[in-house]
């Protein structure tokens, strides 16, 4: 597969169906190789690709992220592998460990050592029994990894790693931590706004899901060097700046090119709407397309 320099990532679960596959083809249009779409508590995203995957034609769809806790290793293996056939090779597969309040708290299990359950669960995914007419590529298995144990395991058990939520330092140690050959398609979430004012507010509103409530993510920004007090009521400027790229379009291309310099096979750009309405601004899409 050739996954392509510039992907699309957007939660679509406040759009219905048929507006969902209005996007996808508008995604397709535009010339982005890719769109993922995440599993959280809204569509299963396995039965949400099928459906856009029959909506379009070249598209690869990719899960970023499919949790690991909601269904066996075999199930996962033959989701990917009965899309990747029906589409002709245009899935790829995204998995992670999600995080102790979506796994433990809403799910029920027991969230004890992620990394441990993941290695076994990658293994057993190789290993699954799978009778059905078999795609004629493996579909691409992409890892969530932000730290340096689970991204050597994306570097040898798997494609390569989908990152979110991080700066291009962070593109920029993960090269260097799993060599030249894994994919890395790192997440960057954008806003086409040049006021300042209303740019942080949106993404201030965007961050608050994800810091401090998701303590893997303000640990590997405290790893980069980002001290307690960028966290503190609401995130710093310092660090809104540095999670979400704000601006003109020329300004928002600079953080996409910042992720390819340091190391990003492809950044999957994540457009918000500066109004702070939960659909994604296509006109950000639109700007970026053909870079």
């Amino acid at each position: 597969m050739e996954i392509g320099k510039l992907g699309a990532w957007f939660f679509l679960d406040a759009m219905n169906a048929q507006e969902t596959a209005d996007f996808a083809r508008t995604v397709e249009r535009l010339g982005y190789s890719t769109l993922w779409i995440p599993e959280a508590v809204g569509r299963e995203p396995f039965a949400h690709a099928g459906y856009l995957l029959s909506k379009t034609d070249r598209l690869v769809i990719a899960t970023g992220i499919a949790n690991i806790w909601a269904r066996d290793a075999m199930t996962m293996a033959a989701g990917a592998r009965t899309l990747a056939e029906l589409s002709g090779g245009r899935f790829a597969l995204g998995i992670g460990v999600s995080h102790e309040p979506l796994v433990g708290r809403l799910r029920g299990h027991d969230y004890k050592k992620p990394y441990s359950y993941m290695r076994e669960y990658v293994s057993k995914m190789k290993g699954a029994l799978y009778k059905a007419v078999a795609p004629k590529e493996e579909p691409p298995l992409l890892l969530a990894a932000l730290h340096p144990k689970m991204l050597q395991l994306a570097a040898t058990e798997a494609t390569g790693t989908h990152t979110y939520f991080v700066p291009p330092e962070h593109t920029a140690k993960a090269r260097a931590a799993i060599g030249p050959k894994p994919w890395i398609c790192a997440a960057q979430a954008v806003i086409l706004e040049t006021d300042a004012q209303v740019a942080r507010r949106v993404a201030r509103e965007y961050m608050k899901t994800y810091v401090p409530r998701l303590p893997n993510y303000t640990r590997n920004l405290q790893n980069l060097g980002y001290p307690d007090s960028d966290f503190a009521n609401g995130c710093s400027d310092r660090l809104v700046d540095d999670i979400v790229a704000w601006g003109t379009a020329d300004k928002i291309r600079e953080r996409i090119e910042a992720h390819l310099r340091a190391g990003a096979t492809q950044v999957c750009v994540l457009p918000l709407r500066a109004d702070g309405k939960p659909t994604p601004d296509v006109r950000v899409l639109e700007a970026l397309a053909g870079r």
